[in-house]
């Protein structure tokens, strides 16, 4: 197996596919999707555009849906619900399609689809998600942070190097023989320094300030923060549509 990880969607090549794929926005669309999962929701249906977003949601039962948007850090008015993963409790999303869209992590997703095997990681499921990739055994495997707008992000090349070091811890090998890009290797190389203080990474990073600017977000870096707190890994199983696995 050989790891590439790229920054952004911008900084994935522009043809071609890898055999499995994985999408991270830790702060916090893929967090926010593990959890929803695991409290019971139908299904994640992801959109980088919002009118494919309500027209999709307009077509499914009004007592079986709701809609999740995000721009800036802030839910989209109108939404029942933001981006948060403290928000997605079993009584609210239970038995429900959640129609989704976010400023960067639905822009990943959206960008992964086309591969044969795509998950969604956080920090919450890295250990679960590296489980998969071993089980699965694909040749190459493209890591994709959502990044913010186009720019870098600590938070998700925190969390790249967090599944390169489970695919390390559970299946052996070396990093010179996964790393199939330098920035598979520094990613795993911010994991070592950060992993007894992941929470303090997040909020280093430039899009937890933006975070804590907007508000009191404490809960919800705690909870993006809880490193392997979830056995549940969001699995495309059809175009822009995430189950649990």
């Amino acid at each position: 197996m050989r790891l590439f990880f790229f920054h952004t969607p911008e900084r994935a090549p522009n043809s071609g596919m890898a055999d499995a794929a994985v999408a991270i926005d830790v702060l916090r669309a893929t967090t926010t999707m593990a959890w929803s999962l695991q409290n019971g929701a139908e299904a994640i249906q992801a959109f980088a555009d919002l009118e494919a977003l309500d027209a999709a949601a307009r077509a499914w039962p009004a007592d079986r849906r709701l809609r999740a948007g995000e721009r800036g850090g802030a839910r989209l008015e109108g939404f029942e619900l933001g981006n948060s993963p403290l928000a997605v409790t079993p009584e609210l999303v239970g038995g429900k399609r959640i129609f989704m869209s976010t400023t960067n992590g639905t822009r990943s997703l959206d960008r992964l689809r086309s591969a044969p095997l795509l998950l969604a990681a956080a920090l919450v499921n890295r250990a679960a998600v590296a489980q998969r990739l071993l089980q699965a055994q694909p040749a190459t495997v493209w890591v994709l942070g959502s990044g913010w707008e186009g720019d870098y992000s600590l938070e998700d090349s925190l969390a790249a190097g967090a599944i390169v070091a489970a695919l390390l811890e559970q299946g052996g090998g070396s990093l010179e023989d996964l790393a199939g890009n330098d920035e598979a290797a520094a990613a795993h190389a911010l994991w070592q320094h950060w992993q007894h203080a992941p929470e303090q990474a997040l909020r280093l990073a430039s899009h937890g300030q933006r975070l804590q600017r907007l508000g009191n977000h404490d809960a919800d870096f705690a909870c993006c923060a809880a490193v392997d707190s979830l056995a549940l890994v969001p699995l495309q199983t059809e175009p822009g549509v995430l189950r649990a696995s």
